[in-house]
């Protein structure tokens, strides 16, 4: 009997490992599309575990999944979307506008360095006017306002506004990189298509500190230079 017990505890351990071997931790990027920005802070809820990742600042997430696990996708003022795990390769999540939001009457036609501008208005209204970092000149009792430089120091309101100062200044970063690194440019200049040309934007993009001082001819050379090294390596994989 021991060794017939040794033998369904191995079997045991065994399928337990199996399935633990299917699990997989899924890296993706969440982007909005027709404008290619990366949406942050959305919400990847994989529906069979119930766990959750938020996208970060540059709209990148993690997330432990299976194959064949379902994922819902969900941002304000965004399409709701829905994808099944087929492969444990990058996942690159296109969200669109939705048309009959009621945000989106306000919105509309607005770009989204506009609509950026309007949310930082917007806590100037709410009494934030330093975003968070008050000038040290509001100590001076004579003419100052201390209290204005502690109530942006440590309110609510300004702590949030200090925060999506952050985000605003990484995004304007972004869509600077944006016009020299995006889906169309790549297109018309490499042949990659579909998985391939999602992951190829999504491994090579490049920093903004690279992209500073470039031309669209320093653009188009970057493009063309990385797609050869990443077909070389596709084909050595294959």
């Amino acid at each position: 009997m021991k060794p017939l017990k040794a033998i369904l505890l191995l079997i045991i351990l065994m399928q337990g490992l199996a399935v633990t071997a299917q699990d997989f931790v899924l890296k993706g990027v969440v982007i909005e599309k027709g404008s290619n920005v990366r949406v942050a802070l959305a919400l990847i809820t994989n529906l069979r575990s119930k766990m959750g990742a938020n996208s970060n600042d540059i709209g990148m997430f993690l997330l432990k999944a299976k194959i064949g696990d379902t994922l819902l996708i969900t941002k304000k003022n965004l399409t709701d979307q829905k994808l099944v795990i087929n492969t444990d390769d990058d996942l690159v999540v296109y969200l669109q506008r939705g048309s009959t939001m009621l945000e989106e009457v306000t919105v509309k036609g607005q770009t989204k360095k506009q609509e950026m501008e309007s949310v930082k208005r917007d806590f100037k209204r709410n009494g934030s006017f330093f975003e968070g970092k008050p000038p040290l000149i509001l100590l001076n009792p004579f003419g100052g306002s201390p209290l204005t430089f502690f109530y942006e120091l440590f309110g609510k309101t300004p702590a949030r506004a200090r925060n999506f100062n952050r985000y605003y200044k990484k995004e304007l970063g972004l869509m600077e990189v944006d016009k020299f690194f995006n889906k169309s440019l790549v297109s018309n200049n490499t042949t990659l298509k579909g998985k391939d040309l999602d992951k190829f934007l999504l491994d090579y993009y490049p920093t903004r500190s690279m992209t500073i001082n470039w031309s669209n001819y320093d653009a188009v050379k970057y493009i063309k230079e990385s797609a050869k090294k990443y077909t070389d390596t596709l084909k050595h994989i294959n």
